[in-house]
């Protein structure tokens, strides 16, 4: 009988996320758990890891200190990488604080083990560093300036380093945030972050890393100054010839004050850069608040068109200016620009259910989810609906849970291909039949009214077991912690069919051995993740997302 050369046999492949071979441990529910290498642990919790959030299993502390213990340890062996990781980790992968807090903790780490380290120690050498050590060096200031992408976000980097180690500032974190002032101060950030509310304000961060003007940039001089005066409270009538923009704002908001009227003149309010919140303040009860949504509207960003639906609903905008509303929010070109989780249209959706935005809602999930293709052959996939993935939000400030999203990447994958056998687990398992073609919001919705229908535990090799029936694939969508009493995840299907754990929670152990052969663990919560499989399937080894 053969052994080896057999129907159905394919190429070994390798993916990123790496486990060990044997369990090491077990999961939180008590089934062997394999231990990860550092570079595969640290990417799937950074994925995941809104910092400082509670989550099922973790308390937020817990989560924070491993995230940082494993950004120092990965900061000594491959400062490279993980320079590459939390660039990606902000701009890619459309996270904020992560990002933020690794830069930190990894030039933290690299600093500490340069000063516990005598240069040249022992060699001979000639004082000033090598290129190779200035190269390094770089590094540093480098992943400063990378996670910063909003011009909020050096005040927020600031903060957090200050907060954690204090008011001296090592010279790479001012250069690099020197070089994100740069690139990101301009006079509508400063009228739209600048606030009394923010710890670190933009004079603070100009006059701690004394960042230079750029010389394409002949107003910047100007803005910082201002921008110090302000924050200092002598910030005197902006010359309009040089801030343009700050002058006709200041003089908007006293003409204002006195005639509510301009607030509703559109043009004018783009011109004087206000803020939606801004406008809506200043205005109070003293207009009509249906005119002064229609007259913010065409100057609002793609977020905020998202986050106040509901608010235009209910201040009741005409439906010429709600058409125009979803049409922006349709168009693929701005869902692309606008780096949107794909949840948050679910999101939206659950917030303003009018039917006049839904069909827009599900144009853009569409469109956030182009990365998700449609697989050759059948596939199994298995969205959990336990209590571990539905008791909380994937923040404190959303309502989105985790079994949530692994129901709209589950019924994606479900409304792209025929062949898609798609099933909710917990103790037990119920299929979930989507029509292809179908309104993702409205079958996400109605997957998730039945969560509970086959109870709140975790038994996910259970559930392989009695849903699998000679798919091409298995794909489980899951926080994978589970039961150990139904034997390994990795056994639940034949070893020659590929098994992809989608971790939606980046817990310490995996409930299988993944990074060889069929069995494989991704994460993340944009859809680009999904592009993996077609490449393991094709018998070509997949590499990090940035590489």
């Amino acid at each position: 009988m053969a052994k080896f050369n057999r129907s159905g046999s394919r190429a070994a492949v390798s993916s990123p996320v790496k486990t060990e071979a044997r369990p090491s441990g077990v999961t939180y529910e008590g089934a062997p758990g394999y231990a990860r290498d550092a570079k595969s642990e640290l990417f799937l919790l950074a994925v995941a890891n809104m910092v400082g959030e509670d989550t099922f299993y973790e308390k937020a502390g817990d989560r924070d200190d491993r995230y940082r213990a494993l950004v120092r340890q990965v900061a000594l062996d491959d400062p490279l990488w993980l320079t590459q990781m939390l660039t990606w980790l902000r701009s890619e992968g459309n996270m904020r604080s992560a990002p933020i807090v690794g830069a930190c903790e990894m030039v933290k780490a690299r600093l500490e083990a340069a000063a516990a380290t005598p240069p040249h120690a022992g060699s001979g050498a000639p004082a000033g560093p090598p290129d190779g050590a200035r190269r390094q060096r770089d590094l540093n200031r480098r992943v400063i300036d990378a996670v910063c992408r909003r011009a909020d976000e050096p005040g927020e980097l600031l903060a957090y380093w200050t907060a954690a180690y204090g008011r001296a500032i090592p010279k790479p974190v001012k250069r690099g945030l020197a070089d994100a002032v740069r690139r990101l101060y301009d006079e509508r950030s400063l009228l739209k972050y600048d606030t009394g509310s923010r710890g670190f304000r933009f004079g603070d961060v100009v006059e701690l890393v004394h960042p230079s003007p750029d010389p394409g940039k002949p107003w910047q001089g100007a803005l910082f100054a201002h921008a110090i005066d302000r924050r200092r409270g002598r910030a005197g009538e902006p010359e309009p010839g040089v801030l343009g923009t700050i002058a006709r704002n200041a003089a908007f908001l006293k003409a204002a004050a006195e005639r509510p009227e301009l607030l509703l003149d559109a043009d004018a309010l783009h011109q004087a850069g206000l803020t939606w919140e801004n406008a809506l303040s200043l205005a109070g009860s003293r207009v009509d608040k249906a005119r002064l949504w229609e007259a913010l509207i065409p100057s609002m960003g793609y977020m905020a068109l998202l986050r106040n639906l509901r608010n235009f609903d209910e201040a009741g905008v005409s439906d010429e200016v709600a058409e125009r509303v979803a049409a922006r929010l349709a168009d693929p070109e701005q869902v692309a620009r606008s780096r949107q989780f794909p949840f948050r249209f679910f999101s939206a959706h659950l917030a303003a259910p009018s039917l006049r935005w839904s069909h827009a809602l599900d144009k853009a999930l569409t469109a956030a989810t182009a990365n998700v293709p449609p697989l050759p052959g059948r596939t199994l996939v298995l969205v959990d609906t336990s209590a571990s993935m539905t008791s909380r939000g994937v923040s404190g400030r959303s309502k989105m849970t985790y079994a949530q999203m692994a129901a709209l990447f589950g019924v994606t994958l479900a409304a792209r291909g025929d062949q898609v056998d798609l099933c909710g687990f917990a103790n037990g398992t119920f299929g979930h039949r989507v029509r292809r073609g179908a309104s993702v919001l409205r079958e996400v919705e109605r997957l998730v009214r039945r969560i509970g229908e086959v109870g709140h535990g975790t038994d996910i090799a259970g559930a392989v077991r009695a849903t699998y029936r000679g798919q091409d694939r298995v794909i489980i969508l899951s926080d994978m912690q589970t039961f150990g009493g139904t034997g390994g995840v990795a056994d639940a299907a034949p070893e020659h069919v590929p098994m992809y754990g989608f971790n939606l929670a980046g817990y310490r152990h995996a409930a299988m051995p993944t990074g060889r052969g069929t069995r494989h663990e991704l994460g993340g919560m944009t859809d680009a993740t999904f592009r993996l499989i077609p490449l393991l399937e094709a018998g070509r080894d997949a590499d990090w997302p940035w590489l």
